[in-house]
């Protein structure tokens, strides 16, 4: 009599290998969209919608490899370990943007924020070299401004006991701690003169740019700077610009202090 062994066939969870090669293959999709971006080989619109493709299949990652979980979970089939890895990876990529998504879905739909709405401070340098596919550089005007006065109450501009060179100088220094890519800097003529600067700062992970300029205008007491931040492309800045704004300003404070 011939004795037959048994053997219990070990199944694979497709939808945990599927989850896992999802979660892998997103992870170049978000980083070329970026590389892309960055290098000037997309623009802004299909940029976005790389990024967008990037996060929807971290997304469909992240529900798959849920799903797989509990499936061999209660099944024993094997695949666990690439589930769990799969929605890690996937929650690793979406929880920057959904941060940011969620944030700015709760403020007003603005692009252009400043210290000083009733005499916003122009640009001049970067308006020869704008895109013309982009945001325009003229403030939007009051409707804007309420908007702005309404979910940033804190944008003012900073009033320095200091000479308008002084202050220049400090906001200069701030300017290029933060990396933001110079494009004009006018230092100011006593009272003849408004001190300008222009720069182009970019987001961390895509670089989508935002148009800056800096106003340091004296007056009785020292000098007083104002601030603008506009992004180029784009219906929402998410506030990004007036977070931009609001930590220079702050910074620029705390630097005046310590002299």
């Amino acid at each position: 009599m011939i004795r037959r062994r048994l053997y219990a066939e070990e199944r694979f969870s497709p939808l945990a290998r599927w989850s896992f090669r999802l979660a892998l293959f997103c992870l170049p999709v978000v980083a070329l969209s970026a590389i892309l971006y960055r290098t000037g080989l997309l623009d802004f619109t299909p940029a976005v919608v790389t990024l967008a493709a990037g996060l929807g299949l971290a997304l469909l990652a992240a529900i798959l490899g849920t799903v797989a979980f509990f499936i061999t979970w209660e099944t024993g089939w094997l695949g666990i370990g690439r589930a769990i890895a799969a929605v890690a990876i996937a929650v690793a990529v979406l929880a920057g943007p959904a941060a940011v998504l969620a944030r700015g879905m709760m403020l007003p739909r603005l692009t252009d924020i400043t210290t000083d709405s009733a005499d916003p401070p122009r640009f001049r340098g970067l308006a020869l070299a704008h895109p013309r596919e982009s945001n325009p550089l003229q403030y939007p005007g009051t409707e804007a401004a309420t908007a702005q006065r309404l979910a940033y109450p804190g944008i003012k501009p900073v009033d320095l006991s200091a000479t308008p060179e002084e202050a220049f100088n400090a906001v200069l220094a701030l300017v290029q701690k933060r990396h933001w890519r110079i494009l004009d800097a006018i230092p100011p003529r006593g009272t003849r003169r408004d001190g300008q600067i222009e720069a182009v700062a970019e987001s961390p992970l895509m670089g989508f740019r935002s148009d800056v300029v800096i106003r340091i205008r004296p007056t009785p007491k020292g000098a007083r700077v104002d601030a603008r931040s506009a992004a180029r492309y784009g219906i929402h800045d998410l506030g990004t610009n007036a977070q931009r704004i609001e930590s220079l300003m702050a910074d620029l404070a705390t630097e005046r202090r310590k002299r």
